[in-house]
């Protein structure tokens, strides 16, 4: 089947099995390997991307599901949002060993575009996504960090 994807603001037609998870079309198909395979189950959230600005686990979402949407993934050239928490990263940083940040990215990027302020329990109930070295600390501190400064704060 061919199916027509927006990814990254480019336009990709595909032909490919309407049922198989947008994961394996980013890595395999179009070498987008910044989106991780974690768990494959949509536990995790190391496959995180953002679709229409919604975070979104690749794993299980079908790519029957996405035509017409807007794809974005850690590859895709920051916007102020994910060019300020990749600074916050950086600053903080953030990750130990970095498989689950690209996820946690997109995650956070989605939180700060429907919550620009968010609070400690905004955070712990809309990132879900699991970090095996245990950074959420500093995670949640990189999130403060890039919303005080997309707010105007200095911080």
């Amino acid at each position: 089947m061919n199916t027509n994807l927006t990814i990254n603001g480019q336009r990709h037609s595909l032909d490919i099995e309407p049922e198989t998870p947008l994961l394996w079309v980013l890595r395999d198909e179009l070498g987008l390997t910044g989106t991780k395979f974690g768990c494959g189950v949509a536990s995790c959230g190391a496959c995180t991307v953002e679709v229409d600005g919604v975070a979104t686990r690749a794993c299980v979402m079908p790519i029957v599901a996405l035509e017409g949407k807007s794809i974005r993934t850690i590859e895709a050239d920051p916007d102020r949002i994910t060019a300020a928490l990749q600074a916050a990263w950086i600053e903080l940083q953030v990750p130990q060993c970095g498989y689950c940040q690209s996820g946690m990215i997109m995650a956070a990027a989605s939180l700060l575009r429907a919550k620009p302020r968010p609070t400690d329990a905004d955070i712990d109930a809309n990132i879900s996504n699991i970090c095996r070295c245990g950074t959420y600390q500093r995670i949640r501190a990189g999130i403060h960090l890039a919303a005080a400064r997309l707010n105007g704060a200095s911080a």
